[in-house]
C-alpha cells in the first residue's frame, strides 16, 4: 500500500467523518481500499458518484451503494433547536470537526459552515433537540472536503495535546505523591 495511493483515495472521499462505511473516519476507509481490504460502495455520503470514482481509480468494478451502510442522502447539516438544549454537552465530542460550540449549562449551537452533516451529534443528545436538515446549497466539492479534513486533524492534534497535557499533569502528581510518601 502506498501513501500515493491511499492520499489519492482520500481525496476522493467526503471527509464526512460519519463512519457509516464502518471505519472510524474517510482516512482508515481509504486505507482499506488502497489494501483491497474493502468494498468501493461502501460511503452514503460520496453516493453513486463517489463509488464511480473510486471504481476508476482502483480499477475496479463499479457497484451499487450497500445498503448496509446508508442510504445516498442530500446535503445536511445539523441543526440544535437552541431553546430546547440543555447545555449538556453530549454533543461536543462525537463532533469530528468542532462544528458545535457550547460550554456546559448553556445553549449550543452549530456552525453551518463547518458541519459535515455526519449526524454523529443526534443519538448522544438526551433532549432530542438536535436534527438534521437538507442544505440550501446542497454543493459539496473538493474545497468543501478539503476544509472539512483540516478541519478533523486539526481536532485531533487538539485532542492528542490534551491527552498528552493529562499525561505529563498525572506523571507530575505521582512524583509529588511519592516524594510525600518518602517524607
Amino acid at each position: 500500500m502506498s501513501d500515493e495511493l491511499v492520499d489519492r483515495i482520500d481525496a476522493l472521499l467526503p471527509q464526512t467523518q460519519c463512519g457509516q462505511c464502518g471505519y472510524k473516519g474517510c482516512l482508515p476507509y481509504a486505507q482499506a481500499l488502497a489494501k483491497d481490504e474493502a468494498d468501493i460502495n461502501r460511503c452514503p455520503p460520496g453516493g453513486d458518484a463517489g463509488i464511480r470514482r473510486l471504481a476508476q481509480l482502483l480499477g475496479r468494478a463499479y457497484l451499487p451503494l450497500d445498503p448496509a451502510c446508508g442510504e445516498e442522502k442530500p446535503r445536511q447539516v445539523a441543526v440544535i433547536v437552541e431553546a430546547d438544549c440543555i447545555g449538556c454537552t453530549k454533543c461536543l465530542p462525537p463532533c469530528p470537526v468542532d462544528a458545535i460550540v457550547g460550554a456546559a449549562k448553556h445553549m449550543h449551537s452549530v456552525i453551518a459552515g463547518h458541519c459535515t452533516g455526519c449526524g454523529l451529534c443526534v443519538a448522544p443528545c438526551p433532549v432530542d433537540c438536535i436534527r438534521m436538515e437538507d442544505v440550501a446549497d446542497p454543493i459539496w466539492d473538493a474545497a468543501a472536503a478539503d476544509k472539512a479534513r483540516s478541519r478533523y486533524q486539526a481536532r485531533n492534534r487538539r485532542l492528542q495535546q490534551q491527552e498528552l497535557a493529562k499525561a505529563e499533569r498525572l506523571a507530575r502528581q505521582k512524583q509529588l505523591l511519592a516524594k510525600l510518601k518518602q517524607n
